[in-house]
């Protein structure tokens, strides 16, 4: 037998029962739980959930310039997860505001020659196949087409699409336009950048020949002063943006093992291409000994204020929005 069901009296101003009973608001979920600063083997052997598929980013950390700008950018980009990498702890002044616990900090030696191999070696051979990695150190800003209203994931989506595996970014110098007020060379709020000056070689192969689809770029500070810089590490092109695979490996050059995704662009037309703001380089040069009692300025004939915007960057050529519009 069918048991009644209990009578819901009206409200005596809504007799009909016509209005809706007011719904209690949503609780807001929770802030996410810190990670504790592991070490990055640590991590990586048992990750759970952190690694799931979705744009990464590691971010190395070589010091304690710009760490939280650094973190706080490629957090606005959209990634799901960045991977801050640094010898010890950051301090809560360098962390962004992280309410989602994007971020995580993890232990790694950072600072040792090298140490972009490892990382992202390591992080490739842990992440699942097809998986999206962006990689830089701190004081560097990732800008691609129109990334001011477009998130990482759907560029790559569309950049996916195109067959494409890996994408080619330029690093760009930025530096600071007076080193007595900034002896570090770095100034977010006054950074300059070369607009010209930028040239590409074809790149050769072990047999002598030319590279299809294949160039070394060079340009910025790394031009302008080249004599304090050793011959491999002159180039400005670095493949910061690839998918994982089996046996895929980044090389020390920036480039990486499998050579079609060492490539600008596919056989039939141009592709999306990235750029790397970097005060990277500028940093360096004012601190090594051999450069900054020679260095008394970085700004020239050529520099020019940078807009921290993609657009400034693709009218000026050093970026391309191929067939996305």
């Amino acid at each position: 037998m069918t048991q009644p069901q209990p009578m819901i009296r009206p409200s005596p101003a809504d007799p009909q029962g016509l209005i809706e009973p007011p719904q209690a608001p949503p609780q807001a979920a929770p802030p996410a739980q810190p990670v504790a600063p592991v070490p990055l083997d640590s991590f990586l052997a048992q990750p759970g959930d952190h690694l799931a598929p979705g744009p990464i980013a590691i971010i190395l950390i070589e010091d304690e310039v710009e760490i939280a700008s650094t973190l706080a950018h490629h957090m606005q980009l959209g990634f799901r997860k960045i991977l801050a990498l640094s010898p010890q702890p950051l301090t809560a002044n360098q962390k962004p505001s992280d309410p989602k616990g994007r971020v995580l900090n993890l232990l790694f030696d950072s600072r040792r020659p090298g140490a972009h191999v490892r990382a992202v070696n390591t992080v490739i051979g842990k992440l699942p196949a097809d998986s999206w990695i962006y990689y830089g150190y701190n004081a560097e800003y990732l800008f691609y087409p129109f990334s001011e209203t477009r998130t990482i994931g759907e560029m790559l989506a569309f950049h996916a699409e195109e067959r494409r595996r890996a994408m080619l970014t330029y690093v760009i110098d930025l530096y600071a336009p007076d080193l007595n007020r900034h002896p570090d060379a770095v100034s977010v709020g006054e950074a300059m950048f070369d607009r010209s000056g930028y040239y590409a070689l074809g790149r050769s192969d072990r047999q002598g020949g030319r590279r299809e689809r294949q160039l070394d770029f060079f340009g910025g500070l790394r031009w302008r002063f080249e004599e304090h810089l050793p011959p491999d590490r002159r180039r400005i092109d670095r493949i910061a943006i690839f998918r994982t695979e089996a046996g895929l490996r980044l090389l020390p050059d920036h480039r990486l093992s499998v050579e079609e995704m060492n490539t600008y662009a596919c056989p039939w037309h141009n592709n999306l291409t990235a750029a790397v703001a970097s005060f990277r380089v500028a940093k360096a040069l004012a601190r090594n000994p051999g450069s900054r009692t020679q260095i008394r300025s970085f700004t020239w004939r050529g520099s020019h204020p940078f807009r921290w915007n993609s657009h400034q960057l693709m009218e000026l050529g050093l970026m391309e929005p191929g067939q996305w519009f």
